[in-house]
């Protein structure tokens, strides 16, 4: 034993010589600017008249957004292939968020989802011929695994099954997939190990956290950390830093005030199981008809115009090193 720690030492000795990490598995990977985005118009609008504010739409404008795709989406196949085509004439990758489990967000502001399990599959087949075109990076089906609690025991089940198919049918057609796994203050890192290893992560690129939700990077790493260690180590991770900046909203979800855009979104993440710091839910856009906000999904001006206020510089550009790798 003592010989063996020893060994553990020199090793570990050895790799802190080594220089940091500057990233995961899509470091220097180009992500893509939607050109159509809402705050990109505004701000063109404003510029002469209202300059300040056109300044701060313009921080939101031009970073690097996922575009959610769901049942609202006449087809599929197509839009993915367009996003993807539009993206590699940029040289760069869509971030996309496939949104339309049955049962989904249980009944809340975002319900809705395919109508059954067989809906779901062609669905999801569709998603898949689109990313024929180039390469993406998919957000697996926020919440659906965290939220599994809110399902009878049959449902439960069913939705496993979906996702594992989903897992299976997304990555066979070349997406980076991460599936989505909730935040650090829902469930233990424990069971969301094991609800992660039921849908078959380990064929996915690996999960995605704090999915349109506030807690600050560093508890999402060392959260992050703490499940990749239970699924075995070296399971990597992405991270949504939308609106996180300020990590001030106390368990507040839908619409918090006072908060700001957090990092933006970037592939050099100092951490070698961070894959990313992406902006998967759209600042601006409304987490439902609560705090004053319209309904899920709809832009909300005043809103995005407080998150970038609020953004300072060192924000922006916060990096978290490893925590339990240090």
């Amino acid at each position: 034993m003592k010989h063996m720690l020893a060994f553990a030492g020199l090793a570990w000795a050895s790799q802190a010589l080594l220089p940091p990490p500057e990233g995961g598995a899509l470091l220097g990977v180009r992500l893509y600017v939607d050109p159509q985005h809402p705050a990109r118009r505004l701000a063109e609008e404003w510029r002469a008249r209202r300059p300040r504010e056109a300044a701060l739409l313009a921080k939101i404008a031009e970073q690097p957004q996922a575009i959610w795709l769901g049942d609202w989406v006449p087809d599929v196949a197509r839009e993915v292939e367009r996003i993807v085509r539009d993206a590699a004439r940029q040289g760069a990758w869509p971030v996309l968020v496939a949104y339309n489990i049955p049962g989904r967000d249980c009944s809340q502001y975002s319900a809705g989802g395919a109508d059954g399990a067989d809906a779901y599959r062609q669905w999801i087949r569709a998603f898949a011929r689109g990313l024929r075109a180039g390469p993406a990076i998919v957000v697996l089906e926020p919440d659906a695994l965290a939220g599994l609690d809110c399902l009878a025991p049959p449902a439960r089940e069913e939705r496993i099954r979906l996702l594992r198919v989903a897992v299976e049918v997304l990555s066979a057609a070349g997406a980076r997939v991460y599936v989505d796994a909730g935040h650090p203050r829902w469930h233990t890192a424990e069971e969301m190990a094991s609800r992660l290893e039921r849908v078959g992560v380990r064929r996915a690129a690996g999960f995605a956290l704090n999915v349109s939700n506030f807690v600050s990077n560093r508890e999402n790493v060392a959260y992050g950390e703490r499940i990749a260690m239970r699924l075995g180590g070296n399971v990597h991770f992405v991270i949504d830093t939308s609106r996180n900046g300020l990590a001030t909203a106390d368990g507040q979800w839908c619409n918090p005030r006072g908060q700001s855009l957090g990092t933006n979104p970037t592939t050099r993440t100092g951490h070698p199981w961070v894959d990313a710091y992406l902006w998967i839910k759209r600042p601006g856009e409304s987490d439902g008809s609560c705090n004053g906000g319209p309904r899920a999904g709809v832009w909300w001006t005043e809103y995005a115009l407080e998150l970038a206020r609020n953004q300072t510089r060192d924000i922006a550009l916060g990096v978290v090193p490893p925590i339990a790798l240090r």
